[in-house]
């Protein structure tokens, strides 16, 4: 065992730096293709209430890739296109600032077959996890 060092968990400023310092090695090897390293593409929807009733939250990172992070949709609310909409916004925008590409990842009970309808395709998978269900991985052209 190395003596000469400590192991422990980061403070936040020590999170923010081992991001920084990965994402200045990335450039090193592949420059930024866009104009900022990190652009939010987000939307959300809401009832005639103003109560949120969905969203999609994504963003473009550093080589007009879109990652899609969340889609969420009410449950009373499901099946009436709004995840699609959202989605579809989404995509559009980012294709419009530069992106050629999205991926996301979901699971078996959330909503793979949804993703394939938009035009997602898996490119990997992680069975049993969580124990009994798949972790899919997608991706689309934009």
């Amino acid at each position: 065992m190395n003596n000469r060092f400590r192991f422990d968990a980061p403070s936040v400023a020590d999170e923010e730096e081992l991001d920084d310092q990965l994402v200045a090695y990335n450039l090193r090897k592949v420059p930024c293709r866009q104009g900022e390293p990190f652009v939010k593409f987000c939307r959300c929807a809401y009832n005639e209430k103003n109560e949120l009733v969905g969203g999609v939250l994504a963003c473009s990172i550093l080589w007009n890739i879109l990652s899609i992070e969340s889609v969420w949709v009410a449950e009373n609310y499901r099946g009436q296109g709004i995840a699609a909409r959202l989605l579809k916004e989404v995509e559009e925008e980012a294709k419009a600032a530069g992106c050629y590409m999205a991926q996301l990842d979901t699971f078996d009970f959330q909503a793979p077959g949804f993703y394939e309808k938009q035009g997602y395709e898996i490119f990997g998978t992680l069975t049993n996890a969580p124990k009994g269900h798949t972790h899919y991985y997608m991706k689309k052209t934009l």
